[in-house]
């Protein structure tokens, strides 16, 4: 507290605190109070909550007030039973500020169920119902285009949902278009003013899928979504229909009805939209793989073109006609070698017959001294004594030359 005096004539502030100070007085009386030490508080409980560090906060509330309350993580491990949300709980513990906060909590030590809040019984007993029916059977659910042109988001214009979704889809995937189609998202006025928002996005030919989203809350405040009207909406469009409503361990009927469940509305907008760093690599890895094949596809055919050219090369009539012509230049060689030895046989051949011919020629016989006698008149051979007579012309034949001869 400081003590200030106003110079411009105005009002005097006697006294101030400082935020921390306000807060730490309020603490102080409520701890010193012997009726907040030790009490019992029944409520419905909502948002039920367990940290990572294992500490546990929820709130406690009924039809006209709620109250934050923290169960710290020893006190926990203790108990034989931890509530969820919509259970009706008697809690016990001692009522203190949170200074950083402002707020003043429960901070229960004990507790034990009551039975189930009003809200949480109407949502069992319609989730049931539905069930039944089969609107909720997985044979149902339909496939998310891979890659939506056009993105239709049914939530509130004003709602930090909104913004997250933008915010992935501009990240992930901005070659889709989105459009908005408004609506309450909390409230008596919400639930007919989401079916409209549906049923406005399934009259148009050109939405690949609907987002349908709002944060996080108490049961109270997702109640829009768990109305029956809506969740008929959602498993009768005609389009598509993500889901993201509340946190992650919030459950309405319209994510039941929905064809895909998302925990959030981000987890909703990342479901919906490829990333466009992976569909790049996957791209990069189609083009690599399409020039591979292309590179295969041009060596196969290269190597058929060159084996479909030796090929063509023995065929073609110029390669056949110098095999034509090598033929006929063996063949001539052939036949001219063949001719040469033919001959040489024959003149072989001639050789032994001119021997023999030698042998039995007449002029032989004649150039050793021998002599061929003739009558003149018949020409006859004179081989004997007896065929010639005195007086008879003869023929002489010798060894060079004729002549006349009588004989007596």
């Amino acid at each position: 507290m400081s003590q200030q005096s106003n110079l411009s004539g105005g009002p005097t502030i006697s006294k101030s605190f400082t935020v921390s100070q306000l807060t730490g007085h309020i603490k102080r009386l409520i701890d010193d109070d012997p009726a907040l030490d030790d009490v019992w508080v029944e409520g419905e409980v909502s948002n039920f909550n367990r940290a990572s560090s294992g500490h546990c906060y929820f709130t406690l509330k009924d039809a006209g007030a709620q109250v934050p309350c923290v169960m710290w993580r020893n006190v926990a491990d203790a108990q034989d039973y931890l509530p969820a949300g919509g259970d009706q709980v008697f809690a016990h513990g001692n009522v203190s500020v949170y200074e950083a906060g402002g707020r003043y909590q429960l901070y229960v030590d004990r507790v034990q169920p009551a039975g189930v809040g009003n809200l949480y019984k109407e949502y069992e007993r319609l989730k049931e119902r539905l069930e039944a029916e089969g609107l909720f059977d997985p044979q149902r659910k339909r496939p998310l285009s891979p890659l939506p042109q056009r993105i239709g988001v049914v939530t509130s214009p004003t709602a930090a949902a909104l913004r997250d979704i933008l915010n992935v889809l501009s990240r992930r995937y901005p070659l889709a278009e989105v459009l908005l189609s408004p609506t309450q998202v909390q409230g008596d006025a919400a639930p007919p003013q989401i079916v409209a928002a549906i049923e406005a996005l399934n009259a148009r030919a050109n939405i690949d899928v609907i987002i349908i989203a709002r944060g996080g809350g108490s049961l109270e405040d997702l109640w829009a979504f768990n109305d029956e009207r809506v969740a008929r909406a959602v498993a009768t469009s005609r389009i598509p229909t993500v889901c993201g409503v509340g946190h992650e361990t919030d459950f309405s009927l319209a994510d039941f009805a929905a064809d895909v469940r998302a925990p959030t509305p981000s987890a909703a907008a990342e479901l919906v939209a490829p990333d466009r760093a992976e569909l790049r690599a996957y791209v990069a890895g189609l083009g690599a793989a399409l020039a591979a094949a292309l590179q295969g596809e041009i060596d196969g055919r290269r190597w058929r073109l060159a084996e479909q050219a030796r090929a063509l090369k023995h065929l073609s009539p110029e390669a056949r006609l110098a095999q034509a012509r090598q033929r006929v230049d063996d063949l001539l060689a052939r036949s001219g070698a063949a001719a040469r030895h033919s001959l040489a046989l024959r003149r072989e051949r001639l050789s032994g017959l001119e021997g023999q011919l030698a042998s039995v020629n007449p002029m032989g016989t004649l150039e050793r001294g021998y002599a061929i006698v003739r009558r003149r008149e018949s020409g006859e051979i004179a081989q004997s004594v007896k065929q010639v007579a005195p007086g008879d012309a003869l023929d002489v034949r010798v060894a060079d030359g004729e002549f006349e001869a009588e004989a007596k």
